[in-house]
């Protein structure tokens, strides 16, 4: 069964074919900088890789293009559309709607339409995404698949703000967590890799470490917390993103610096973070410059690394206990240096780190713990999309 994946962001495709149940990835690619003249295409399989820079003025022209490459007689890896079964798409935010992979439908793509105002920056282009597929892969299942259906398994003192409860039942004003397919492919492999010890792993801390930064409190295997809320804006400290903020500062900025609610919300979401702190969103960046001296850059890196610290503590309380911790995504896959920084001074929660494994870098699940150490720490690599095509796999089964 041939599944392709669809992650459209606003700007946007990341895209993969993978045939099922084996997970095999026959081809994959991207393109970004859709709507300007130098938009980035590549497209890979096994045999050959296309890199291009081209006008590519929208995502229909841009998912034109993939479609072309897929069914292309020399470098093509299907004769038809029609041998596409299923489409799976990302789809960040499905509210209290959605608490599982679904199948689209006219309803569920306005159920979706509706939450382009609390994640203008993700549903919208979601949203075209699947409309455009529809129309290129028009035999084909479309599926969804939420960032925040793995959260809705919180019991209700974790998602529930302590505002008046019709905001609850009329407005849905709750938390709703994201990057939750991430964290559900991590800790689910977490628990597989560790069923050779000898004791349970019920109580595991995954950490999502990206330009987008998340950390979930998972207790046998389902989520009990996380630190995203009712948008991506909250929690961790994030490459532009501010992460936990007094609300009041918020309120002070529009009174007595008359910003505008757009001009602090795109302040919050675009301008903050390591940004705000150093200059830089990319944590390489952040990580060379402090090496260098740059006094700025170390303070933001030990910002980052009390704030995970903190979240781990009051995690460990909520779960009653820790077995693991599993660090994954860009930067807690790549950074030895803010694995380090996190698990420093954590010998009151059993956490010793291996300094020579933790340097080590490798595509593999690995240990970067020492051997006495109460608390595993895991390197677990995420694969979203791999975790999209078996949910739309196990979907279709039913």
């Amino acid at each position: 069964m041939k599944v392709v994946i669809i992650n459209s962001g606003s700007s946007s495709i990341k895209y993969q074919l993978i045939e099922m149940p084996s997970g095999e990835v026959v081809c994959s690619g991207m393109i970004d900088r859709i709507g300007l003249e130098t938009s980035n295409f590549s497209y890979v399989t096994k045999t050959d890789k296309v890199e291009e820079i081209l006008p590519i003025a929208n995502h229909k022209i841009g998912l034109n293009k993939i479609a072309q490459l897929l069914m292309d007689d020399k470098k093509g890896v299907i004769k038809s559309t029609k041998e596409i079964i299923a489409v799976g798409h990302r789809v960040v935010h499905g509210g209290s709607s959605f608490s599982d992979t679904t199948l689209i439908t006219p309803e569920v793509k306005e159920e979706i339409r509706k939450l382009c105002d609390i994640a203008p920056l993700h549903n919208p282009a979601h949203l075209e995404g699947i409309i455009v597929a529809e129309e290129i892969f028009a035999d084909a299942k479309q599926v969804a698949v939420f960032d925040t259906a793995f959260h809705q398994a919180m019991p209700e003192v974790a998602y529930k703000y302590a505002i008046p409860t019709h905001f609850l039942k009329e407005n849905k004003l709750r938390v709703y967590g994201f990057h939750g397919t991430s964290h559900k492919y991590v800790s689910e492999k977490a628990i597989q890799y560790l069923k050779s010890e000898n004791k349970p792993f019920k109580n595991i801390i995954t950490v999502h470490l990206g330009n987008g930064c998340s950390i979930t409190a998972v207790k046998d295997g389902k989520c009990i917390d996380t630190s995203m809320g009712f948008t991506p804006i909250s929690g961790l400290i994030m490459g532009t993103r501010s992460g936990d903020i007094d609300s009041s500062v918020l309120f002070y900025m529009m009174k007595a610096l008359n910003y505008t609610v757009d001009e602090v919300s795109t302040l919050l979401q675009k301008q903050s973070g390591m940004l705000g702190l150093t200059g830089y969103s990319d944590l390489r960046d952040i990580e060379s410059n402090a090496e260098q001296g740059n006094k700025d850059c170390q303070l933001a890196l030990a910002m980052n690394a009390y704030r995970i610290k903190k979240y781990i503590g009051s995690y460990t309380a909520a779960l009653n206990g820790l077995d693991a911790i599993v660090f994954t995504a860009g930067i807690g896959e790549n950074s030895a240096n803010m694995r380090k920084l996190v698990c420093t001074d954590m010998d009151f929660f059993g956490i010793q780190l291996n300094d020579a494994e933790n340097e080590i870098r490798s595509k593999e699940i690995r240990e970067i713990n020492l051997p006495e150490s109460k608390t595993k720490v895991l390197v677990v690599p995420t694969n979203e999309e791999i975790e999209i095509a078996n949910q739309v796999y196990s979907l279709l089964l039913k």
